[in-house]
């Protein structure tokens, strides 16, 4: 268990154990949200959005036949240079 004091500010020194838990370094931002039976959970909101983006995206790969590194290449080229696959 980790307490960590409010300034009259409003801020809060996050304890440096829970900044490793979060991989939080300076600059990062935080995500606080209430669940459905009032707990507040705090999260680290770029490993937030990684994984929310991976989830909008889930299957895609598949959706396009990407199966290999050789095949995100084909894409990568055919993006930078115009190149058909």
């Amino acid at each position: 268990m980790n307490l960590a004091k409010i300034s009259a500010n409003g801020q809060i020194t996050v304890p440096v154990e829970i900044r490793r838990l979060l991989g939080l370094k300076s600059g990062d931002k935080i995500l606080f949200f209430q669940k459905q039976d009032g707990e507040i959970v705090v999260s680290n909101a770029s490993s937030q959005a990684i994984r929310k983006a991976q989830s909008a995206f889930a299957g895609a790969a598949e959706a396009m036949g990407v199966t290999s590194e050789d095949d995100i290449q084909a894409l990568v080229d055919e993006v930078r240079y115009g190149k058909e696959r």
